[in-house]
């Protein structure tokens, strides 16, 4: 290499460069999440630190350390037998088949078919359309009388 410069500090120095410049260091936006979709289920490892977080904060009343819980419950889970995760598991199940369940309302709901329970319109629009329709019709009614 040209200069005294070895092929690590021409290659180091090209990083620095490609790291400046316009628009460096920006993320991306993120495409704007929907408060009304529903929030995924937890896995059958955190339906069990639910109920672990509990019994270690009675047992640890002292201990403010987050880590220290979620270490001492990864050690509990994986000594634990599959018979004694059994029932987190199953309650992990039934929160995924409820979750499926409101996934596909969800869907159905953005794609437009799942207007059968509640209308776009609110019913205080529904009732001005009525009141329109009257005034409409009774606008009529003086103009035939008028006409005759």
């Amino acid at each position: 290499m040209k200069g005294g410069q070895t092929k690590s500090d021409s290659m180091q120095a090209g990083n620095k460069l490609k790291g400046k410049g316009a628009g460096a260091g920006k993320r991306a936006k993120k495409a704007a999440k929907d408060p009304n979709k529903p929030k995924r289920p937890a896995s059958a490892f955190f339906v069990f630190m639910e109920e672990f977080r509990k019994q270690y904060k009675e047992a640890n009343p002292d201990n403010r350390s987050v880590s220290a819980v979620g270490k001492a419950g990864g050690e509990k889970w994986k000594s634990m037998t599959d018979a004694e995760k059994a029932p987190y598991v199953q309650k992990a199940e039934k929160r995924k088949s409820e979750y499926n369940k409101k996934m596909q309302a969800y869907n159905l709901k953005l794609a437009g078919g799942g207007n059968d329970d509640e209308s776009d319109k609110s019913k205080s629009e529904v009732n001005d359309e009525d009141e329109e329709d009257e005034m409409r019709m009774k606008t009529r009614t003086n103009l035939q009388k008028w006409l005759d």
